[in-house]
């Protein structure tokens, strides 16, 4: 070939060939994989909505309260076990919705937040939220609200019609958690046409039955992204994102009915997002970690403008997000420096090593923990992130639990986890029934200490 007669690009190098034989798969496959990622915010927060409909029978404005602390019939990604959770959904396309906030005081308090359809907070609630421990009521307003704010209420802009809530109720001094659940039930949910006259508050709960709130990894992963792109607005930065759901068959205002090779294709791509997150967690990169010496990540993960929105000015960052939400739910608005609480996960053991399925392994928990209120070492199935599911369903041990547990002469305590107890310490062991471990180690209350990070934690060690 005489390349003078040839123009300069414009196709391959000569004797390439193509790698796609079919490029109707490929292309939506590719499609899919990204919007897996792209939508995980909002398709896990969106399961919360679903399971609570289909599987507890709630209702809008219902208001989930637990009796108790969570068991694995909690089915949610890395839950808390220590004091007992509420939770609710609104739909703003019936107007504002008023949420009553109990003030905080001897009786007990809330702490969590509301967030909106992407799952970004629109309000932390509690002592350190928008109500500053006082109570009040909420007026959370649909996207494009212009109305005046009747006096007497505390705004909160949606930028989304679906807005859902979790927080916890935790004890006061001296009470018990029998009082908190009592607290709980002094919160209010219901819209704002019906503030003359709010119905009586339903509430719901699902202490004793199983609450199903993990994503779906196969094809249902896309049915809850249609479920969510057929009501909510449409960002600015999502418009090319959309283009492309397009292809899948994900269209706003129409019914969702995608071809053999689109099902084929989402199936897939869900599969294979949850295996790359996974390898993420596997690589987790060293500059991450809480200590340089030792191998635990803080949760909250934050971008680094110290939010959880992973927008910045010329981009936004998919992978980062995507990990976030992979394995925590319900997010603040912006990370403090000193948070009231901290939870650090336990990526590998003391050498370095991915913590193993069917080990056992030992933390030795010192007696001088870094907390002014209470410490929680909270195991997690590594590959769903929600507790495990065991004899005895224990998930948790705590400070609250010392008086049971067989001490160590400094008074710190070792407390083990794998599928079988370390002989005569059964009350100082967390079973993993085969599963892979995520251990958490809660810090309830940090101190200068754990915030300076002057104070270390031991590293998980294998039992040999």
């Amino acid at each position: 070939m005489d390349r003078r007669t040839e123009p300069q690009g414009g196709q391959p190098p000569e004797g390439a060939t193509c790698s796609v034989t079919d490029f109707d798969y490929q292309i939506k496959y590719q499609r899919a994989f990204e919007a897996a990622l792209w939508c995980l915010p909002a398709v896990a927060i969106y399961s919360f909505r679903r399971a609570a409909f289909d599987d507890l029978g709630l209702r809008d404005n219902d208001i989930i309260a637990y009796s108790g602390t969570a068991t694995p019939q909690l089915e949610a990604i890395t839950a808390n076990s220590t004091t007992p959770y509420i939770t609710a959904f609104t739909d703003l396309r019936r107007g504002p919705a008023v949420l009553e906030i109990p003030a905080a005081g001897a009786d007990g308090s809330v702490y969590g937040q509301v967030v909106d359809a992407w799952q970004l907070s629109i309000a932390d609630v509690g002592p350190s939220g928008v109500d500053k421990g006082d109570g009040g009521k909420l007026l959370i307003t649909p996207p494009g609200y212009r109305d005046v704010v009747p006096e007497g209420y505390i705004p909160v802009a949606s930028p989304n019609f679906r807005v859902a809530l979790a927080f916890r109720s935790v004890p006061a001094a001296g009470k018990t958690v029998a009082d908190a659940y009592r607290y709980a039930q002094r919160l209010r949910l219901y819209y704002l046409s019906e503030a003359a006259d709010p119905p009586e508050q339903r509430f719901v709960d699902p202490i004793d039955v199983r609450y199903p709130t993990l994503p779906f990894y196969d094809e249902r992963h896309f049915v809850d992204l249609h479920a969510i792109t057929s009501v909510e607005p449409v960002k600015p930065q999502d418009k090319v994102m959309m283009g492309m759901l397009a292809t899948l068959g994900i269209k706003k205002d129409q019914p969702f009915a995608p071809d053999e090779t689109a099902n084929r294709a989402m199936r897939q791509a869900a599969i294979d997002a949850w295996a790359f997150l996974q390898h993420w967690f596997d690589t987790f990169p060293t500059d991450k970690l809480y200590w340089p010496d030792r191998h635990y990540a803080s949760l909250l993960q934050s971008d680094e403008n110290s939010t959880f929105t992973f927008v910045y000015d010329d981009h936004i960052d998919l992978i980062g997000r995507a990990a976030e939400y992979f394995w925590c739910t319900y997010m603040p608005k912006v990370l403090s420096d000193s948070p009231a609480t901290q939870y650090l996960m336990a990526i590998a053991d003391n050498q370095g090593k991915p913590l193993e399925a069917g080990q056992l392994y030992k933390l030795d928990v010192p007696a001088d923990m870094p907390v002014t209120q209470f410490w929680a070492l909270t195991v997690y199935d590594r590959a769903t992130m929600a507790f495990i599911y065991s004899e005895t369903n224990r998930t948790t041990l705590s400070s609250y639990d010392l008086d049971t547990m067989t001490k160590n002469a400094d008074g710190g305590v070792t407390i083990y986890v794998g599928p079988s107890p370390h002989k005569g310490l059964e009350s100082n062991w967390i079973p993993t029934e085969g599963k892979r471990p995520l251990p958490a180690v809660r810090f309830y209350g940090g101190t200068e200490a754990l915030n300076t990070k002057t104070f270390t934690m031991p590293d998980f060690e294998a039992v040999r």
